[in-house]
């Protein structure tokens, strides 16, 4: 290794050190030691320091601990002599500017709070680019695409690109591979951001482009939503420094590119990221650290052509990248699945409410249709002129020997993800309630009409080839059609909900395990039944039934029930047994319909936990898209880190949202009848569903009687209006009897 680098990393290690005691001490003599210091809206601290150290960071006090360890990390000085060229010196260095870092970037929360957004995406009208550490709906929201594949790593760039063309090209280059890009720092004081701006790219999560901060400071959140993810989806608890390290290096699939000179300070964070594994690339020529050690291959690679860095990082970090070519004019790729098309951008549109918008996916027999065949029946895009607005009916026809009726709305979901692939095309909702927007960006392209179907033929193929040999794809854009099919897509949605909501879980004698969230909570295990759908909502019976169909040795694997042990809490040997193997023995049984008596495991990706609430005799559930305090003490962010890493928590249990209105929910506790208590943005989405239920229980009132954050936030606060509405939950047996 080369002593030029360890001196100029240890050099930094010992400036960025010095830069945050002076900042603490400052701060002191400004606020007083119990003052409050954090990032915003999450229950992990100071996520690095909080992970690794297991020290929580609520007050300027607690800082000095921290400190004390980056101080005590710095190799000594040896009078007379460099540091020697061993990789230790130059990790323990780095270690402790990554901890400075993270301490500095909280007192600028204090100090300035004014300063990051707190909000998703950028303010680019505003002038506000910077969105700071990430809070805890962001995490888990975005986390889920990380342990589902669909986010194979993430590419953290600091400083600027010659231009903004480069710049763009370089993004792009990770886009099209479905990667997200963490930025931070800038050079000559230009960002990556601003020329992407300029450029005309989008930038925010909602693109996988998040813009952290203008200073190498600001990298440290990218560590910290690392760390996150191994404690939130890993399991790995608070302090537990080797584990976390270790997970990131196996799991994390993350890596630097430095554009622009390395000095000391940005040489720091270079070398703290490579306790986790992540190499750094560089466009300069710097130092390079070519032999394997902490991480997968090379550590430091320089200099790198911009027209490569994007493949030599892939390659550099082991991370295997799946890209689909799909023949289209425009980029294609998860990554611009959160473009919007605003109104400045836009050309044409349809749906939305301003004409109709269809989209049904049916199944035919073998000689019926021709595979690959495209057809646009009526005007297609050239036909138009800019703000036109003009009705579409999407029908796709599919055909396999393999294929059941029960598969379509499978397909016909994935109309939305595959269309908002496609760079400069919005897709929003599903079904006849769809709207679809395309950008004059796209239109310059070539973007036509046909290449929505040359999209779900081709993705459908690919994604579905075991159940699916023939696609064919029609669109129509002729009123009369779209009010023709329009008819038919609506008979047959009727037809299939009446289907689905009419299984029981009596009904089969076969569930379905969902373990895709195992790659980052390996004892975790999803039971998915006709009436308990996976607790991420994004999975159901017949999806695990087709998904097992397309992949027999995936996470979607059958469990025949066996025996029943016990039907009110939804107990089965068949599926102890495999849950137990499943887990490998971390968990011996679970109940299907209990939060109190062995429930089910929780990830971190589930859309809803449900919490006893003893004083009311009932339960309360919260959504993670709610941020408020809940009855039960703790927010969505503090019940999910507390549980989400695969385990059974008794008087916990993560749900999906459209679980709550299925026959079996909770029922060994006493179903629905039992909640007390949900955000009121969760009960107005699930009203006319919670009514319908309450109806058929016998409580024709209990969508009135459950409280929300309107009525309390407390147990004592709800309890007064449980009463007075007279709810079921108050007369029942005791739940914790």
């Amino acid at each position: 290794m080369s002593k030029l680098i360890a001196f100029a990393a240890i050099q930094g290690g010992y400036k960025v050190v010095a830069q945050a005691e002076g900042a603490y001490h400052k701060a002191l003599e400004t606020y007083n030691a119990d003052t409050k210091v954090g990032f915003p809206n999450t229950g992990y601290y100071l996520p690095v320091i909080y992970s690794l150290f297991g020290i929580k960071i609520e007050t300027l006090e607690d800082m000095k601990a921290p400190l004390e360890i980056a101080r005590g990390l710095l190799p000594p000085h040896i009078k007379g002599k460099h540091w020697l060229p061993y990789l230790g010196p130059l990790l323990d260095a780095g270690m402790a500017g990554i901890i400075s870092y993270e301490i500095i970037e909280a007192l600028r929360y204090l100090n300035e709070p004014d300063f990051y957004l707190h909000a998703e995406d950028p303010d680019i009208e505003a002038g506000k680019l910077w969105t700071g550490a990430a809070d805890d709906v962001v995490f888990r929201k975005r986390g889920v695409e990380f342990v589902d594949g669909s986010a194979p790593g993430f590419a953290a760039i600091v400083g600027s690109a010659p231009d903004p063309e480069i710049a763009k090209m370089i993004v792009e280059d990770y886009q099209k591979k479905s990667l997200y890009i963490f930025l931070a720092a800038n050079h000559n004081g230009t960002t990556v951001a601003e020329q992407l701006i300029e450029a005309g790219v989008q930038i925010g999560w909602s693109t996988r482009i998040a813009c952290f901060g203008p200073d190498i400071s600001s990298a440290v959140f990218a560590l910290g939503f690392a760390n996150r993810v191994a404690m939130a989806f890993g399991g790995i608890e608070p302090g537990d420094y080797k584990k976390i390290l270790k997970y990131n290096k196996d799991r994390v699939f993350a890596f630097v590119n430095a554009l622009g000179d390395v000095g000391t300070e940005w040489g720091v964070a270079a070398a703290g990221a490579v306790n986790w594994g992540f190499p750094t690339l560089a466009d300069t020529d710097i130092t390079q650290i070519l032999p394997t050690g902490i991480c997968t291959y090379e550590h430091v690679v320089a200099p790198v052509a911009y027209d490569e860095i994007c493949q030599k990082s892939i390659e550099t970090r082991g991370l295997k990248v799946k890209v689909s070519e799909i023949n289209i004019p425009c980029a294609f790729g998860p990554a611009f699945e959160g473009e919007r098309v605003r109104g400045a951008d836009l050309f044409v549109q349809c749906g939305g409410g301003k004409t109709q918008c269809t989209e049904l996916v049916k199944s035919a027999d073998m000689n019926e249709i021709e595979d690959g065949k495209i057809s646009v029946v009526g005007p297609d895009i050239t036909d138009l002129k800019q703000g036109d607005t003009f009705p579409l009916a999407i029908y796709v026809q599919v055909a396999g020997r393999e294929f059941q009726e029960d598969f379509e709305p499978i397909l016909e979901r994935q109309i939305h993800h595959l269309v908002n692939y496609i760079q400069g095309i919005m897709h929003i909702g599903q079904r006849d309630i769809s709207w679809i927007r395309v950008s004059k960006a796209g239109v310059e392209k070539g973007f036509t009409l046909k290449d929505i179907g040359v999209v779900l033929h081709a993705k459908f193929h690919q994604e579905f080839e075991k159940i699916l040999d023939k696609v064919q794809v029609t669109l129509f854009t002729k009123q009369e059609d779209v009010d023709k099919w329009t008819k038919i897509a609506r008979d047959e949605y009727h037809t299939r909900d009446a289907r689905v909501d009419s299984m029981t879980d009596e009904s089969v004698e076969t569930y379905y395990s969902c373990t895709l969230c195992q790659s980052f909570a390996p004892n975790h295990v999803c039971t998915v039944s006709p009436e308990r759908t996976g607790l991420c909502g994004a999975y159901n019976w017949m999806d695990c039934r087709a998904s097992y169909e397309i992949n027999p040795t995936g996470p979607n694997q059958p469990i025949e029930k066996g025996e029943c042990l016990d039907p009110k809490l939804g107990q089965w040997k068949g599926v102890n047994e495999f849950v137990k193997k499943a887990s490998r023995g971390a968990i011996e049984k679970y109940n299907l319909y209990s939060m109190v008596y062995d429930p089910m495991t929780t990830c971190g990706c589930c859309e809803c936990i449900a919490a006893m609430l003893p004083s009311c005799n009932g339960i309360m559930t919260v959504g993670r898209d709610y941020l408020g305090e809940t009855p039960c003490g703790m927010k969505f962010t503090t019940l999910a880190g507390v549980m989400g890493g695969g385990a059974s928590s008794p008087g916990f249990v993560g749900h999906s949202k459209y679980n709550i209105t299925q026959g079996k929910f909770l029922l060994g506790d006493g179903g629905l009848l039992r909640m007390v208590w949900m955000p009121k943005m969760l009960k107005e989405e699930l009203k006319d569903r919670l009514i319908a239920r309450g109806e058929a229980m016998g409580v024709p009132g209990l969508y009135d009687m459950i409280a929300d954050e309107t009525v309390g936030i407390t147990e004592e606060e709800i309890l007064p209006f449980l009463q007075e509405k007279g709810h079921p939950a108050l007369t029942m047996e005791s739940l914790i009897g």
